[in-house]
């Protein structure tokens, strides 16, 4: 607690220089960046603060607070770069979360249904599906950062992380842009573990990641209609694959397990790619040549 009262720590925290949001934005950020200085703490920055590419965060899901104190966290220690998170239709119809989540030029869904009614009477676009691989995919090619929970929604397992979907892999392998995986960890220490609703985050930032060989094998599949994939179609195995390291990167950082690393696909090559980036030292991954 001593820290957070010595200039130094504020001056890094709270007041440090955003050169890529104007006044207004900036004067928003620093705002929501006060519940951070009590409950967030971080480590890896240096992965993230020189970076200027586009970029693809990955992150797993604990809570809901979380959805609003990491991207503010992240966004002020890249300097102001924004990020376009993949998130619930529910947090643009909140005030005041509605005012820095629309300036981050999010991706929203809305297939969940909220269950608060005055939120539910406010949800736009209802049943019509949203490509957000397609969406995802444009931001990054314009320069922007996209953040993403490949869980797809909270995870209240202390010990396990969901099992992910593609979408992660094919986004990464459609553009070709590194993965920064992030592990969250708001799991208690005691006897009976168990997932904090609100409390102490710890933000574990991993090396980006990159897939420059499975996404040379992705392009050459040829197949760029992404409403029409199915469990035998060699680009959703390869981007099953990218989906796997990286959750079972995440793993690692956030201190869970992710159980779900065997693939089998049935092409020679495929499996032969896709084996040069699913052996993780200390987490055994499998590819299952079915040919």
């Amino acid at each position: 607690m001593k820290s957070f009262f010595r200039m130094s720590y504020l001056r890094e925290n709270l007041f440090g220089k955003l050169p890529f949001l104007k006044p207004v934005e900036s004067m928003l950020l620093r705002f929501f960046m006060i519940p951070t200085l009590l409950f967030v703490r971080a480590q890896g920055l240096e992965y993230i603060r020189d970076r200027r590419e586009p970029v693809i965060f990955a992150f797993n899901h604990n809570n809901s607070i979380e959805s609003i104190l990491v991207p503010t966290f992240l966004v002020y220690h890249s300097g102001g770069q924004k990020i376009s998170f993949v998130v619930d239709w529910m947090y643009g119809k909140i005030p005041l979360i509605e005012q820095i989540f629309e300036r981050m030029d999010p991706v929203y869904v809305y297939h969940k249904r909220s269950t608060l009614k005055f939120l539910e009477s406010k949800r736009p676009n209802a049943g019509r599906p949203v490509d957000v691989v397609s969406l995802c995919c444009e931001k990054l090619k314009d320069g922007k950062r996209v953040g993403i929970f490949p869980e797809g929604k909270r995870n209240k397992d202390p010990f396990r992380l969901l099992k992910a979907k593609p979408g992660i892999g094919h986004i990464a392998l459609r553009s070709e842009a590194p993965v920064v995986p992030v592990g969250i960890n708001c799991v208690s220490g005691g006897k009976k573990k168990k997932v904090r609703s609100l409390g102490r985050i710890s933000l574990n930032i991993g090396e980006p990641l990159r897939f420059d060989d499975l996404a040379k094998a992705y392009h050459q599949a040829g197949n760029s209609d992404f409403s029409s994939f199915t469990t035998d179609n060699e680009q959703h195995m390869l981007a099953r694959a990218v989906t796997n390291r990286v959750m079972s990167v995440i793993a690692g950082l956030c201190g869970k397990e992710y159980p779900f690393s065997t693939l089998a696909v049935k092409s020679r090559n495929t499996a032969k790619v896709i084996q040069k980036i699913t052996t993780i030292p200390s987490r055994r991954s499998y590819v299952l040549y079915n040919g």
